[in-house]
């Protein structure tokens, strides 16, 4: 069956960095598009990066832009959150998820999804 499973979240004081990573199993990877997500406590879920099936096209909102960064490798199954100054607000449950082809920040149109990994950004 399909599995997307997220790794590198963590605890991190502000200005720092973390890595996610997000590897895939069971779809052919390459095909689909990644999406990043978050959710922080009574908060909705909010989009904060995607990126094509080639790699050719990544897509951020302006809360994270110039901030996080988005890539993938297809010969690894897995894509990438590079964050980079991390703040406070940027404390959630971080998930990727997949979706054939066309990229997309709903989240309703996501096929896939990770169980989650925590981002904890200390003040």
């Amino acid at each position: 069956q399909v599995q997307l499973v997220e790794s590198g979240g963590g605890l991190v004081q502000t200005g720092g960095s973390l890595k996610l990573s997000c590897t895939a199993s069971g779809l052919t990877f390459s095909t689909y598009g990644v999406g990043w997500f978050r959710q922080a406590p009574g908060k909705e879920r909010e989009f904060v990066a995607g990126i094509s099936w080639s790699g050719r096209s990544t897509t951020s909102p302006d809360s994270v832009k110039g901030r996080f960064t988005t890539s993938r490798d297809n010969a690894k199954n897995t894509a990438y959150l590079q964050m980079n100054s991390l703040k406070p607000e940027d404390t959630a449950v971080y998930y990727c998820a997949a979706k054939r082809m066309v990229l997309s920040r709903d989240s309703e149109s996501y096929d896939y999804w990770g169980q989650g990994t925590q981002v904890t950004v200390s003040s």
